[in-house]
């Protein structure tokens, strides 16, 4: 079949969790740079959300939070992944502090204020610590926007949400992650999820892309676009606004 190789890796994966903006858009610039993906959330809850969503690499988490104090997040991601690198903030430098971060499980501290170098140099010594950066990101995770899939466990979120998908529906979103932005005809769709080309099976393959859009999309911007007379495309939603 042609058109449906050269797969991309995905990027390392960066959780960062603070309840100030500016800040957190600036951790989010400065992972940007270092070539991960960023996940930025503003509260314990969200933080722990989008890390079952997004399945980060490593985590960037401040000790003080709106909603769980940032030691709760720190033992709820610990309890999920012990192995998961986890960089701890704080504004209070005091000894107790950081004891209480690192017997929690954190594998470093930086106190406030910091310089956004020393956050991504001591983040680059934690993932080459734990293996991720003498690797590709792992090729079982697929990211696209707030679209993440994994093929092992065969599940899909979309902004931390679970996705509900039939066997097929799966097959053909997983194809469509596999080239992002790429235009898939319907034959192409066809031989690569149903292995035939069969008198209507263009007519199947919009009523599974109607399927998934139905199901990703529930108010959101859309991510799956028709390409008239050539096939379809997936792209992050707001390419699509």
């Amino acid at each position: 079949m042609s058109g449906t190789s050269g797969l991309r890796t995905g990027r390392i994966r960066v959780l960062i969790v603070d309840d100030e903006p500016g800040l957190t858009e600036l951790l989010a610039v400065a992972v940007t740079e270092a070539g991960w993906r960023p996940y930025p959330a503003l509260d314990g809850e969200s933080a722990l959300r989008i890390a079952r969503g997004c399945a980060p690499h490593a985590v960037v988490l401040d000790g003080m939070l709106p909603d769980l104090d940032g030691l709760q997040v720190l033992r709820s991601l610990r309890y999920e992944k012990p192995e998961l690198p986890v960089l701890m903030l704080t504004a209070r430098d005091a000894l107790e502090h950081r004891i209480d971060g690192l017997s929690a499980g954190a594998d470093d501290y930086v106190t406030k204020p910091f310089s956004l170098e020393e956050v991504v140099l001591r983040l680059r010594g934690l993932l080459r610590r734990a293996g991720a950066e003498r690797r590709p990101a792992d090729d079982s995770v697929r990211v696209l926007g707030d679209l993440v899939l994994t093929t092992e466990s065969r599940e899909v979120h979309r902004a931390g949400t679970p996705v509900e998908l039939t066997a097929k529906e799966f097959d053909l979103l997983s194809l469509l992650l596999h080239h992002p932005r790429q235009v898939l005809s319907k034959a192409q769709i066809l031989d690569h999820v149903w292995s035939s080309s069969f008198d209507g099976g263009g007519n199947l393959v919009e009523v599974y892309i109607s399927n998934l859009r139905r199901k990703l999309d529930k108010g959101r911007a859309p991510m799956i676009h028709t390409m008239r007379g050539m096939g379809y495309a997936i792209r992050p939603g707001e390419e699509g606004r």
